[in-house]
């Protein structure tokens, strides 16, 4: 199982958007599903071969993903499913907090 991990662990905790390349289709749902940008469809780190693209994140948002995905957390709710998340069809995403 290839996985890709795009985030960081710091002091208050570890934000990591978590995305198995194997169940990834390319088809960028997730990237249209997230309000803020922080995903983008590009080349697979997992395996640069890969015809199909898969979700990275933007380099703006590669260090500041606990304040880019923020929003999309609510107050309160532990585990929540974020919307990029919910958007995949072969449940191929996840997150970390």
């Amino acid at each position: 199982m290839a996985i890709a991990r795009y985030g960081y662990k710091d002091g208050s905790g570890e934000y990591f958007i978590i995305l198995n390349t194997d169940k990834c289709n390319g088809c960028g749902k997730c990237a249209e599903a997230c309000p803020y940008g922080v995903l983008v469809m590009g080349e697979d780190p997992t395996d640069p071969l890969r015809d199909e693209p898969v979700p990275v994140v933007a380099d703006e948002h590669k260090k500041k993903i606990k304040y880019s995905c923020a929003p999309c957390k609510p107050v309160g709710v532990e585990k929540p499913t974020l919307p990029c998340v919910k958007a995949c069809p072969n449940d191929a995403l996840s997150h970390s907090w």
